[in-house]
Order: structure tokens, then C-alpha cells, then sequence
């Protein structure tokens, strides 16, 4: 699997390849010069819909916003679709949440179709695939629309934004480099549409949280900070340590461990009875296991007695469900992918990387890792189709250019370096999240995990919070009976907006 899927990375359908807007363009999708550049566009409607029993009115503006250099000119065009409630007579009472996927090179309809805009794709809640089309759109009782503003941001290289001029993509595809651009397509939101006082949140998904976390450093830092009220990190990845396999890092086999065993237990391969099928105490026990056990025996490696090495799979195998001499040939170390290949070998199926709960079916069953996702290509083309029809059709927006879900470009192209020092390290963003909520009193955080994501693993989340500064009196943390996209699944797509909308009431 390529870098750039490290977060929401499913090989999507990126619709037809239509002609671009008039300018001539590049391998890199920037114009040839300034005065071919276009105006920015922008589609505004007014809609109204019912949502908690409330009536709601209120405006969108889908369009383009231009970020500028030094010398006043172009260089990217950010898509975002805007919802701003009408009637509220004090917008510094009325907050913004500002929000975006990962990735990185991931559009934001995820969130958008899924969880929070006024519109939902629907998907089975049972983890089966979405099939064809046409698939149900409906207004969404799950949006945060009563109570915030919402933006939805496609980062340069995603949806219908794009790099201007003489600009190449490059620019904007790294870790800071991301963030930087984020922040200016903030502020100009902020100062164009009279925000500045109001309160503000951020969320984001999968490599957004990295994002966010960033964010946070680039928009409080410096004299000409933008305060932050809260940031919601749904399926979080933080510390790049936590999640990159590698020989020498053994930090991934303790992040991922809680989550192979949720895994195993929701299919029945765990040892239930060792934990008189209760999931909680397993989880906690998992929790445990891997810091105080598993921890201390990938440390010692080598030095492990033969005899200390089967007691210690067989203790694995009642936890992730395969058996002990597989965990013992793999030297103590369950790859996630292979994980997910062996775990239900037996009954011919593979299991998902971003949802567990999902089984596929390969062509063979005696390779070492699946074919593909079946948690990624059992709902992508429902949220594919949902964007761009409701773009088009319902917001009237009419770019001939393709709406980027999630393209390669950015990812092959980013600059995970974090400093200018030339150390190489792993990215780690937490440290920034944590100097953000020390200096800001009343900046609040809201960890989302799902039980059964391989992708981003909720134990590699909390030991990055756990780690690095963080103030864990103002984290809370949320879990969910899914996975990655934990949404997919009504009654967790309830919790999370509950939880969401809860944190934003008391973070006003």
C-alpha cells in the first residue's frame, strides 16, 4: 500500500476526466500564468430543513477562495461549501467549525455526506457493502447545523481546489506547508465574512487530525493568532511513530495490539471466556497487556527463552484469535495487514483496514496479505456519487474539472519534514497540541476513536496524548462501535454528533 494511504487512503473513483476551467494548465494543475487566471467562483442558495425539531434556515456558499503571496497574486484556489444559519442578530454568539478529511490528498466529503452537512448518504449499519446506485440521500439528523456554522474545506490538490499561476502543488503538500495554507484560507474566511469574534473549532478526520493539530501551532502562534475554542479529532493520528512498521520501531505492535483484539473479538476469535464476555474489561485488559507484557518481551527480542516465546503467544493468541505458533513465527510482531488476512483465513475472508466489521472475499486464500479493503470499496462509490450529485444538482455547481476525492498527487509530493534541523524523525504533532492547550486556557479537545479502525489505532492515539504535553484535564475521549469512518454506522453516527455537539455548547 502507497505512503499517501496512510489515513483515509481508498482507491476511489475520481469521476470522468472532463476538460479543466479555460486557462491552459501543467502536469501540475497550475495555470501557465497570472492573466490566465479566472475570477473565483462562488454559488450561493438558501435552503431550509428541519433538524432536531427545529427549523432550519439557512445559506450555502459553495466556491472558491484565492490565497495570495506577497505581491497580491494568485497562487491557489481552496473550494469549501460554507452553511451559515440565517436570523442570528450577534455572530459572536453563533459558533464556526471549520472542517476537513485527511490523507493527505483525501477531499472533504466524508465528513461532509457522512456525518455533519445537512445532507447523508446512507450505508448499512452492519457493515455490508453500499452495491450500486441509486443510493439515498437524505436530510441529515445528524448535523451540527443547529448549533454552529459549518465549513468544509478541500485542501489544494483536493475536490475542485487547485494550485494558480506559476504556483506548483509541491508548495502546499507538506506538513507545514498544509497547515500554512489552511490557516490563510481561514483567516480570509474569517475576515471576509465577519467571524473574527466568534467562537471557533476545528475538526478533523484521519490525517485532519494531523492536520488540526497543526493548525492549532499555526493559528494561535505568533502576534496575529487566531484563538481556538476546541479541536475534534476523529480517528486520530498524531505521533507517526505509532502507526509506521518498520524493522527497530517496535511502537506500532504495541499501538495496534488493543485494536487486533478488538477485531478478533467482534468476529469471535478471541477467548471470551477468559474475560466473561465482557468487552470493557477485555479492551482494558488489551490496554494493559500491550505496555506491561507484550512492551518489555519486543524489547528483550532475542533474549527471550524459547520457552518464554510460546508462553507469551499463547497468552496473544486468547487476545487476536490466530494461533499461537503463527504469533510465535512472527516473532511476537502481528503485522495489521497480514492480521488481517489470517484472522478468518479458515472461513475464506479477509477483514477491513479502516473497519474491521467488514469481511471480503479474495481470489485465493493462501497469500500472506488481502487483494484490497473491503471497508474501502464497500462504501466509497455511495459517497462518490452523493458529492458530486449534490454538488452539481442541488448547490448548481457547474465546474467542468473533476471533484478530486482522493488523488495521489499530494501524497507522492509531501514534505513530512516538521523543522529545519535535517534530523530525520517521525512526524509528531502532539507536541504542538499540547503547547497549544497550555497556552490557551480554555482550548478543549475531543479525541473520536473507533474500536475497530487498523488504519489509525485508537491505543496509538491516546499514547501520543498520553506523552507529549497534552493536558488530559481537558481531553475527552469518546469511542465508538465501529470503525475509522465510525458514521457508517447509524447509531455511532448519533453518538458522534451528540458528542460533538455537546463539546461545542460547552466549549462556547
Amino acid at each position: 500500500m502507497r505512503a499517501w494511504l496512510i489515513a483515509l487512503g481508498l482507491a476511489l473513483s475520481m469521476g470522468p476526466a472532463f476538460a479543466d476551467e479555460p486557462a491552459k494548465t501543467g502536469t501540475s494543475g497550475a495555470t501557465a500564468s497570472a492573466a490566465d487566471i479566472p475570477e473565483a467562483k462562488s454559488f450561493s442558495s438558501d435552503h431550509t430543513f428541519k433538524l432536531r425539531g427545529q427549523t432550519i434556515k439557512y445559506t450555502t456558499v459553495a466556491g472558491e477562495t484565492y490565497l495570495r503571496n506577497e505581491k497580491d497574486q494568485p497562487t491557489a484556489s481552496i473550494f469549501s461549501v460554507a452553511y451559515v444559519r440565517n436570523g442570528i442578530s450577534d455572530p459572536t454568539t453563533r459558533p464556526v467549525t471549520f472542517v476537513f478529511n485527511g490523507g493527505p490528498g483525501s477531499a472533504s466529503l466524508w465528513l461532509h455526506m457522512g456525518a455533519f452537512g445537512p445532507k447523508q448518504v446512507i450505508t448499512p449499519s452492519d457493515a455490508r457493502g453500499v452495491g450500486a446506485p441509486p443510493y439515498t440521500i437524505q436530510d441529515n439528523q445528524n448535523s451540527l447545523l443547529d448549533d454552529s456554522d459549518l465549513v468544509f474545506i478541500d485542501p489544494v490538490g483536493t475536490g475542485y481546489s487547485r494550485p494558480l499561476g506559476e504556483t506548483e502543488g509541491k508548495e502546499f503538500y507538506g506538513v507545514n506547508e498544509d497547515a500554512e495554507s489552511i490557516a490563510e484560507f481561514i483567516r480570509v474566511w474569517l475576515t471576509e465574512n465577519g467571524r473574527w469574534n466568534s467562537p471557533k473549532f476545528l475538526v478533523g478526520e484521519s490525517y485532519g487530525t494531523t492536520r488540526a493539530a497543526a493548525l492549532t501551532e499555526k493559528l494561535q502562534g505568533g502576534w496575529n493568532g487566531i484563538g481556538l475554542n476546541g479541536v475534534i479529532l476523529i480517528s486520530a493520528i498524531l505521533d507517526f511513530q505509532n502507526a509506521r512498521f518498520a524493522p527497530g520501531n517496535d511502537s506500532p505492535h504495541i499501538a495496534f495490539f488493543p485494536t487486533e483484539a478488538a477485531i478478533a473479538w467482534y468476529h469471535g476469535k478471541a477467548n471470551k471466556a477468559r474475560w466473561n464476555d465482557n468487552f470493557d474489561a477485555f479492551v482494558a485488559d488489551a490496554r494493559t497487556y500491550a505496555t506491561d507484557t507484550l512492551a518489555p518481551a519486543l524489547i528483550r527480542g532475542s533474549t527471550l527463552t524459547t520457552e518464554q516465546k510460546s508462553a507469551l503467544a499463547s497468552d496473544m493468541s486468547d487476545y487476536l484469535g490466530v494461533s499461537a505458533k503463527w504469533i510465535e513465527l512472527a516473532n511476537l510482531r502481528v503485522d495489521p495487514t497480514r492480521f488481517r488476512k489470517e484472522l478468518l483465513r479458515n472461513e475464506g475472508y479477509t477483514v477491513g483496514r479502516f473497519d474491521g466489521r467488514y469481511k471480503g472475499i479474495d481470489s485465493e486464500g493462501t497469500a500472506d496479505t488481502p487483494e484490497n479493503d473491503p471497508s474501502g470499496y464497500g462504501m466509497d462509490t455511495a459517497y462518490v456519487a452523493a458529492i458530486n450529485d449534490y454538488l452539481t444538482r442541488e448547490l448548481k455547481v457547474d465546474f467542468t474539472r473533476p471533484y478530486k476525492v482522493l488523488t495521489g498527487e499530494p501524497g507522492s509530493q509531501w514534505n513530512w519534514s516538521m523543522n529545519e534541523q535535517g534530523w530525520p524523525a517521525y512526524v509528531n504533532v502532539t507536541p504542538w497540541l499540547g503547547k497549544g492547550m497550555r497556552e490557551n486556557p480554555d482550548l478543549k479537545v475531543l479525541l473520536a476513536s473507533g474500536w475497530y479502525d487498523l488504519a489509525t489505532p485508537f491505543f496509538g492515539a491516546e499514547m501520543a496524548m498520553y506523552q507529549n504535553g497534552v493536558v488530559l484535564d481537558r481531553v475527552q475521549f469518546d469511542y465508538y462501535d465501529a470503525g475509522h469512518m465510525m458514521y457508517l454506522k447509524e447509531s455511532d453516527g448519533t453518538k458522534l454528533s451528540n458528542d460533538v455537539r455537546n463539546f461545542i455548547q460547552a466549549g462556547q
